[in-house]
C-alpha cells in the first residue's frame, strides 16, 4: 500500500476549475472528511511513465490513482464493496473523464482490489489524514484471506432531488416510457427538509448504467449521479 505522509499540495495540479473536453470541473480544497462511493476503473500501460497532473510520472506498478476533485495528494483506501478488499493510495493525478466513474486505479491497485478482469467495480473511497494514520497503522489487520463483506452492493442512478414531490412526479411521468427501467421516487428527510430523489436501479450492472447515461443523454437528462447502497 502507499504509505501517507504529509505533503505540499501540487503546485500545477490544483486550479480552483478545470476543462476536460468540454466540461468544467470544480476541485476541493480540502480532502478532510471525504468519504464517496462509485465506480472505479483503472488505467494502465498506454500511461506508464507519462506525466501525471501533479507533475509526477504515472507508475502503473504503484499504489496511485486518479480523481477529478480530490486536492494533488490525497491518500484514499479504496475498497471493492463486492468482495471487502481494499487498498491505501495516493492520488495524484486527475480523472477518469468517463461518465459515471469515480476513480481510476493505477494497475497494481486494481489487480489487488480484484477488477483488473472486469475493469470496473463498484467502490468506497474514503481520504486519510496522514497525521492520524500511525494510530490507524497500530490497529490489527482484518486477515486479508476473510475480507468483511456485509452485503452486495446495489448500484443506482439518480437523475433528480427535489424538494417538492410534484417535480419528481413530473420528472418520473416524462421519462417512464423511454426508459427500459422503472422509475422510482424516494422520500429523505435533509436538515428537517423533505427531498424527493428520482431514481432507476437497482441495476444488474455498470454496463447497465452506463446504457442507460446513454438514453438519459438523449432525453436531456446529463450526467445523472451514481448512487450505491
Amino acid at each position: 500500500d502507499a504509505v501517507p505522509k504529509t505533503e505540499a499540495y501540487s503546485r500545477y495540479g490544483n486550479p480552483s476549475s478545470y476543462v476536460v473536453l468540454g466540461k468544467r470541473y470544480q476541485t476541493l480544497q480540502t480532502y478532510q472528511g471525504y468519504r464517496e462511493r462509485g465506480i472505479a476503473s483503472w488505467y494502465g500501460t498506454k500511461f506508464h511513465g507519462h506525466r501525471t497532473s501533479s507533475g509526477e510520472p504515472y507508475d502503473m506498478y504503484a499504489m496511485s490513482a486518479a480523481h477529478k476533485s480530490l486536492p494533488l495528494p490525497t491518500y484514499a483506501r479504496v475498497t471493492n464493496l463486492d468482495n471487502g478488499k481494499s487498498v491505501i493510495v495516493k492520488i495524484n493525478d486527475r480523472g477518469p473523464f468517463h461518465e459515471n466513474r469515480l476513480i481510476d486505479l493505477s494497475y497494481a491497485a486494481a489487480t489487488r482490489l480484484e477488477i483488473l478482469a472486469k475493469g470496473t467495480g463498484l467502490v468506497e473511497v474514503e481520504a486519510i489524514d496522514p497525521r492520524n494514520f500511525g494510530q490507524l497503522a497500530e490497529k490489527p489487520p482484518i486477515a486479508a484471506s476473510q475480507p468483511k463483506v456485509t452485503k452486495a452492493p446495489s448500484l443506482y442512478l439518480q437523475l433528480g432531488a427535489f424538494a417538492d414531490r410534484s417535480n419528481a412526479e413530473r420528472l418520473q411521468a416524462r421519462l417512464s416510457s423511454s426508459l427500459p427501467e422503472p422509475l422510482h421516487i424516494s422520500e429523505t428527510v435533509s436538515n428537517q427538509q423533505a427531498v424527493y430523489r428520482v431514481r432507476i436501479g437497482p441495476l444488474a450492472s455498470i454496463e447497465s448504467a452506463d446504457q442507460l447515461t446513454k438514453i438519459l443523454a438523449a432525453e436531456g437528462i446529463k450526467s445523472p449521479r451514481v448512487v450505491v447502497d
